[in-house]
Order: structure tokens, then C-alpha cells, then sequence
């Protein structure tokens, strides 16, 4: 038992942790409990670890970011409570329930909450750099969503951390660029702007682009070579077609920004095409 808590079951289990569901022994109310053991960890894990506890805290009071509850300290574990999400993530939102398929409603008003919680992360100088749906609990029968896992989050707005996050999710900046020379740092806000795009096209085509935005992917160079190629491969309309090669600019200072998306998302009539 931790702080009233009593653990029901185990939800996951990973490298740097594990995630239980907990239930509140007098309210029954249920919490989620990530718990992050500091054996074996060295100084720049551990740094993480703290990182990833206090940058979430600063955005736990957001609609669309889940709650931060209390942190509980041990000498060996760090337990982080949180808002429970009964219903899952985004990605089996997706995949498995088929929430979004053609509502064009629900796929707007979705997107837009991930672009407010992401863009109220960058106003507070937050950059998640792990974006993904496996990364977005759903609520209401899929029509609320709240960004969650904070692990990878950093408030450099110029990062030398290559190969942050999911590779589905990667910009080319993240990777190096292009030629993965690795001259400059990348800027973190543009990059999670990219990692927005994928989720995009998932909400709405039910799939992915690429595996890798590399010139090692061949659907990747297909859209280099022609900047038309998603209207082509995906069932996504000419509105939203737009709006992605804006997403998908390679010069991260002249991809569009999280203000002007909300607006052009707020515009879009239709993400897929219509029979």
C-alpha cells in the first residue's frame, strides 16, 4: 500500500519502470502508479527520472495533460500517482476501435485538444519529444484525449539528443538530419510539431506514412520527390493534404506552427476523402 493506495494490477511493465493500477482504500477511487526504481540507474537516468517528475508537474493543471496527483519519494523507488485512464490510449483507440474512422468532427476536435495540451507544454518552454498515440489517454468514449509520459521531455529549445522518441514519429532533424551529420542541434519545438503530423494521419488514414523519415525509406523519398505523394497512397482529403506538407516542411524553421495549425485544423471540413 502506498499513501492509501492498494495496487490491483499490474498495467505495464518496461525498462525504466513499472505502472500499476491502484484503488484508493476509503474512496475506491482509482489512480494510476508509476513507479521508477533508482538501483542501477546512473547520474544522467537518474536526472531523467527527476526531469520527468518535476516538467509534468508544471503542466499537470492542463484539461488536456494527465493529472500529476502527489509524488511519493522512497530511498530506492520514486512513485508518481496519477489520473487513471480506464479506457486506454490512443493508439487502441485507433487500431482496435476504429473511434475515429471518417468523423470528421471527432477527429477535429480530438486533434485540437492534443494541439492546445502540446502547445500550452511549449508556452511553459516544455518540448515532450515523444509524441505517439501510446502516449494520449482517451476518456469519454474516445472524445476527450490528454497527453501523458513526460520521460522523454526536455526544456532545451535546442537539442543535441538524437534519436529521441519512436522512430515512426522521428522528423529528419531529430535523426541528424538528411545526411545524419549531425552538425547542429535540432529545435524541439518543430520537431514535436512533425511527430503531430504522424498522429494526424493516424487519426485519420488509420495507418502510418513511413517507417522512417530517412532517405533510407522508400515511401519517404517517394514524398520527397513528389510533395503529393500522401494524396496519392492515403484515403486523406486535398484540405488535409495541404495542411501535412505544411506539417512535413523539411526546414524545421518554416514548418508550420502550432498556432497557425489550430486554426487550419479548426478550418478542415474533411480529413478523408469523401465517396
Amino acid at each position: 500500500i502506498i499513501q492509501d493506495l492498494e495496487v490491483v494490477k499490474v498495467l505495464s511493465i518496461g525498462p525504466y519502470g513499472q505502472v500499476y493500477m491502484a484503488r484508493h482504500i476509503q474512496t475506491f477511487k482509482r489512480y494510476a502508479i508509476k513507479s521508477l526504481p533508482h538501483a542501477g540507474l546512473d547520474s544522467r537516468q537518474l536526472a531523467f527520472q527527476r526531469n520527468e517528475i518535476t516538467l509534468h508537474s508544471h503542466l499537470s493543471d492542463h484539461p488536456h495533460i494527465i493529472r500529476l496527483e502527489k509524488v511519493v519519494q522512497t530511498s530506492d523507488w520514486t512513485h508518481a500517482i496519477l489520473e487513471y485512464g480506464s479506457e486506454g490510449d490512443l493508439f487502441s483507440a485507433i487500431t482496435e476501435k476504429s473511434l475515429y474512422h471518417g468523423n470528421h468532427a471527432l477527429i477535429r476536435d480530438v486533434f485540437l485538444q492534443l494541439i492546445d495540451a502540446v502547445r500550452y507544454s511549449h508556452d511553459n518552454h516544455i518540448f515532450h519529444r515523444d509524441l505517439k498515440p501510446e502516449n494520449v489517454l482517451v476518456f469519454n468514449g474516445g472524445r476527450t484525449v490528454k497527453l501523458a509520459d513526460f520521460g522523454l521531455a526536455t526544456t532545451d529549445a535546442i537539442s543535441t539528443d538524437y534519436g529521441c522518441g519512436s522512430t515512426f514519429y522521428y522528423s529528419p532533424e531529430c535523426q541528424g538530419g538528411l545526411d545524419r551529420q549531425k552538425r547542429v542541434g535540432y529545435a524541439t519545438a518543430p520537431n514535436d510539431v512533425w511527430a503531430l503530423g504522424i498522429i494526424l494521419i493516424n487519426l485519420s488514414a488509420g495507418r502510418n506514412p513511413w517507417r522512417l523519415a530517412s532517405l533510407d525509406d522508400e515511401t519517404f523519398c517517394g514524398f520527397l520527390h513528389d510533395p503529393n505523394l500522401l494524396l496519392k497512397i492515403l484515403p486523406i482529403s486535398a484540405e488535409l493534404n495541404k495542411i501535412l506538407k505544411r506539417i512535413f516542411c523539411l526546414d524545421p524553421h518554416r514548418r508550420i506552427t502550432l498556432d497557425e495549425l489550430y486554426i487550419r485544423i479548426q478550418r478542415c471540413t474533411y480529413f478523408t476523402r469523401t465517396p
